[in-house]
């Protein structure tokens, strides 16, 4: 089967790029490994249908292209929850203690969960040039075409956007002929955003923390949490907390993590903690279409952004695109955005409109 430009990968940045050239009536095929779409942003509906991420959650004034596009497709945000008391951990050996938040620009969440611009991207560009399941393992790069190779199929395009972490693509994917080595070197260096995450959220039927005055924000220096946040949703009608484990927990059992979390909150919140109605999680190092360890550790959002992936390769037929790519806020969904509306203009050849502006940040 034959497209104009194949996208590797059903993220944001993939599926935008989607979206984009679908309004540019330029034809593309999107090819995902994964059995679902969104990459990163994981939405999960837990119990009595509250949104919970398991994935990319949160987003600034800063990051106005992000806006723009949730504007542009009618999905509303709102600000983060940080009223009343919140709590700081700082040794094993003492009690959380309460803390003022100071002053600070807001953070938001959008409304629905974070899957909802994934949802609302996928909808606009059709499920007929989405491919799931899709595991890509060789590209081929012709004087014409290039060819993706799958375990039981093979697409053809003019072009190929590699939409999927760059950490990813250069260490699982036979490129023929061979990348050049300093892209290479660069893109098995870049660490990989989310990569060493673990999420939990615990969903409860009322929000007691709200309701005992406390924003339900915690900060810990001991873990297993480490960052903890109000979750409600953007209707205040489904009631959650969620936030971030320290990562050398993996190694225990989903059982044993579940435990001393509790036991945590519990010695942070008091017994309202044991009301919960479900407990979910997401190990990000566990999904091989996120995590591949490197020899050598990486520090966070290394070499992300590097130049190198702003260019195109093998004569025009091959381009880069993702959270890791960006010139400009590399590692978060803004850079995710602003890579593939670059890339979209380069692609089919037209200028930023005056209203939008790259600048390093």
């Amino acid at each position: 089967m034959h497209s104009n430009v194949l996208i590797i990968g059903a993220g944001l940045s993939g599926l935008l790029l989607g979206y984009r050239l679908k309004l540019a009536g330029t034809p593309f095929k999107i090819i995902e490994s994964r059995h679902r779409i969104g990459g990163r942003i994981h939405t999960l509906l837990s119990a009595n249908d509250t949104p919970v991420e398991m994935g990319a959650t949160w987003f600034g004034d800063q990051h106005t292209h992000l806006k723009q596009l949730l504007h542009e497709l009618s999905i509303p945000h709102f600000e983060q929850y940080m009223e009343g008391t919140s709590f700081f951990q700082p040794f094993s050996t003492s009690p959380a203690s309460a803390i003022p938040i100071p002053s600070q620009p807001p953070s938001y969440r959008i409304a629905g969960g974070t899957s909802s611009l994934i949802y609302a991207l996928a909808k606009a560009v059709g499920n007929d040039v989405i491919a799931l399941n899709e595991h890509v393992k060789g590209i081929d790069f012709s004087e014409n075409n290039v060819t993706v190779y799958t375990k039981d199929k093979s697409f053809e395009g003019s072009k190929i956007i590699l939409a999927i972490p760059p950490k990813l693509w250069s260490n699982t994917i036979d490129f023929s002929p061979s990348l050049p080595n300093e892209l290479k070197d660069i893109a098995t260096k870049t660490h990989t955003w989310m990569e060493d995450s673990i999420k939990v959220a615990i969903t409860f039927n009322e929000p007691f923390w709200r309701q005992q005055k406390q924003s339900g924000t915690l900060f810990s220096n001991t873990g297993p949490i480490t960052e903890l946040y109000d979750h409600c949703n953007y209707e205040e009608n489904k009631y959650a907390l969620c936030g971030f484990v320290n990562s050398g927990f993996k190694r225990l059992t989903v059982e044993e993590r579940k435990k001393i979390i509790l036991e945590q909150l519990n010695s942070v919140f008091g017994n309202s903690i044991n009301s919960y109605t479900d407990y979910n999680e997401q190990i990000w190092s566990l999904e091989k279409q996120t995590f591949f360890e490197n020899q050598v550790p990486l520090f966070p959002h290394q070499n992300n952004g590097n130049p190198l992936f702003q260019t195109s390769y093998f004569n025009g037929k091959l381009f880069i695109s993702s959270a890791e790519a960006a010139p400009i806020y590399p590692g978060y969904m803004e850079g995710a955005v602003v890579s593939a509306m670059l890339l979209t203009e380069k692609i089919i050849n037209k200028t930023m409109p005056n209203n939008v502006s790259y600048e390093k940040h």
